[in-house]
Order: C-alpha cells, then sequence, then structure tokens
C-alpha cells in the first residue's frame, strides 16, 4: 500500500517515532487572542494515531 503523501508532509516523526503535527485551522482569525495563546499555537503537538490509520496512511514511515 502507498503512503498518503499529503498526509505525510503535515507530521514529523522523531528518532523514537512519535509523531508531532500542528492540529488544524490555527492560522488565522488570531487577533482576538493573548500573545502567549498565540505562540502555543505556532508548536506541534504529539499525534496519537490508532494502528489501523496508521498502517494505512504511513506505511514504511518508521512511525510507532
Amino acid at each position: 500500500m502507498k503512503t498518503n503523501k499529503s498526509f505525510l508532509k503535515r507530521i514529523r516523526v522523531t528518532r523514537k517515532g512519535k509523531m508531532m503535527a500542528r492540529k488544524p485551522g490555527q492560522d488565522h482569525f488570531n487577533a482576538k487572542q493573548s500573545g502567549s495563546k498565540r505562540s502555543g499555537k505556532r508548536r506541534a503537538v504529539a499525534l496519537t494515531l490508532s494502528v489501523r490509520n496508521r498502517r494505512r496512511f504511513l506505511p514504511g514511515s518508521g512511525a510507532k
């Protein structure tokens, strides 16, 4: 099965196999937010995918 390239471009797999990605919908309409909240939206969070989805979207990517 092929890797879903559009999904793979949005994540980063760490050395230990953890997947990091930005939460969706964080780019605009942030003028009302406080500065700390806006800077927090720039950070990546760890993704948790089921084994089934990981096997479906990311075969051979090294993700655990």
